[in-house]
């Protein structure tokens, strides 16, 4: 049995990372040439990567935001895995 989870597009499952609306120019650009765009979505960085779970003796692939990415290696795997419910 092979675990490979499709996650649902553009957002982490561990940190809950996904798209948001923010502003598209700064203030100085708003001031120099008055055409402001409004709004622009921005998205989050999101890598699609194999982790190996040794307490699983599996590997699952994932698309993991880069801070999702860091807490893995920082806590490990398992533990990530389990806390976010991915496991």
């Amino acid at each position: 049995m092979c675990y490979i989870l499709v996650a649902m597009a553009k957002i982490c499952p561990i940190t809950k990372k996904g798209s948001k609306v923010a502003g598209k120019y700064s203030n100085r650009v708003r001031a120099t040439k008055f055409n402001p765009s409004g709004m622009k979505r921005k998205q989050p960085n999101l890598q699609k990567k194999r982790i190996f779970v040794p307490e699983l003796n599996r590997a699952i692939t994932l698309t993991l935001s880069t801070q999702g990415i860091k807490t893995i290696a920082k806590n490990g795997a398992y533990k990530t895995l389990k806390e976010a419910g991915v496991i």
